[in-house]
């Protein structure tokens, strides 16, 4: 967490809108928003997310 603050390298770019991150991860699930991928289905109604926490959250409503 504190690399984040401290002389933080950004180093990954997008390649579709040029959005900077500082780690691989970050841009790859940046990736989905260009992609369209929701990999992150709900089990109890058609509903899916591109990231497992938005997942978490909806799966409180039921």
């Amino acid at each position: 967490h504190m690399k984040m603050h401290v002389g933080e390298q950004i180093s990954y770019a997008c390649k579709t809108c040029l959005k900077l991150f500082s780690q691989s991860s970050h841009l790859f699930v940046h990736m989905r928003t260009h992609t369209g991928e929701k990999p992150f289905a709900c089990t109890l109604c058609p509903k899916s997310f591109p990231q497992s926490n938005h997942l978490t959250a909806h799966a409180k409503t039921h």
